[in-house]
């Protein structure tokens, strides 16, 4: 099996997700997109309203991963910088974002998406192990990325069903 191959399943999931995200989002209550809890413990990503886990799932995939997956795959053993998720939403205005901006995010994230994953599909084995240093994670190749990415989708997943869990918790004791 190639390299390639084995990535397959991977790629599924990273063509799927914007469908995904689309579908969970869906689920959070009108008047609730910028809604916070009042404590953030156990939230497994950023802690961002629900919109704003769009936005930044948005603003990664596009100055991340398009980044240093370009880098990896050109660049001999590139030093890719690691983002600082809080500064982006400060520098972006994540928190001035109503539930309109959602499906405008949404189609944005859907084609730095599908960008992303014809990217991956027309690497070469030998391209996938290319080497790069990720700056607080350590060494990475190109297709350690795919998975870090794949990975970075869950974790905002997660993070808007805990979000519900929190809402839904709000809204029983009201």
């Amino acid at each position: 099996m190639s390299n390639v191959a084995s990535l397959d399943p991977t790629l599924q999931a990273l063509a799927a997700f914007p469908q995904v995200l689309r579908d969970h989002y869906a689920a959070i209550p009108a008047g609730f997109a910028q809604w916070a809890p009042t404590a953030w413990e156990g939230i497994p990503s950023e802690r961002f309203t629900p919109i704003e886990q769009l936005l930044h799932v948005r603003d990664i995939e596009r100055i991340g991963y398009h980044v240093r997956l370009g880098r990896t795959r050109d660049e001999d053993g590139p030093l890719l910088a690691d983002i600082d998720s809080y500064e982006l939403a400060a520098q972006r205005g994540y928190a001035t974002a109503v539930g309109d901006d959602a499906a405008q995010a949404l189609a944005d994230f859907a084609a730095a998406r599908a960008q992303t994953v014809a990217m991956l599909a027309a690497l070469t084995p030998a391209q996938l192990t290319r080497p790069a240093t990720f700056e607080g994670l350590g060494a990475v190749t190109l297709r350690g990325l795919v998975h870090l990415l794949c990975s970075h989708d869950q974790q905002h997943l997660a993070g808007l069903q805990w979000l519900l869990s929190r809402i839904d918790a709000q809204r029983l004791a009201a």
